[in-house]
């Protein structure tokens, strides 16, 4: 497992952006997202009136696509774990972290006792 790499789901990057200085380790660390966290990013930064180029360039090297397998494995994980209300696209990036051997970063309570987690409270 690469330990200095992590798939960032968007809680984290926007810590991050937020400059929490719980994040500011992360800040020197490999970025990996999907392009499920990125439209989520995206999406939360539009809406908050943020102007995103220069962020969307920051980020959209790090993209890595998640393949049908990894979809499929998610939506498996999300039924199993239906009593804790889940999202798609952190089920979607927790399995794709797993599946690239690098840690999963986020703040995510649903997601905090689980392996292959580095969880960040706020």
């Amino acid at each position: 497992m690469n330990e200095d790499t992590f798939l960032y789901d968007t809680y984290a990057l926007i810590e991050i952006l937020n400059k929490n200085i719980n994040y500011e380790k992360f800040t020197e660390t490999g970025l990996v997202i999907n392009d499920f966290i990125f439209a989520e990013l995206c999406f939360k930064l539009f809406r908050e009136g943020v102007n995103v180029n220069e962020y969307i360039a920051e980020v959209s090297p790090a993209i890595i696509h998640a393949t049908p397998k990894i979809i499929i494995r998610a939506m498996l994980f999300i039924i199993d774990n239906k009593d804790k209300n889940l999202s798609m696209t952190d089920c979607i990036s927790y399995i794709q972290s797993k599946e690239l051997g690098i840690k999963f970063l986020t703040g995510d309570k649903q997601f905090e006792n689980l392996e292959n987690v580095e969880f960040v409270k706020k």
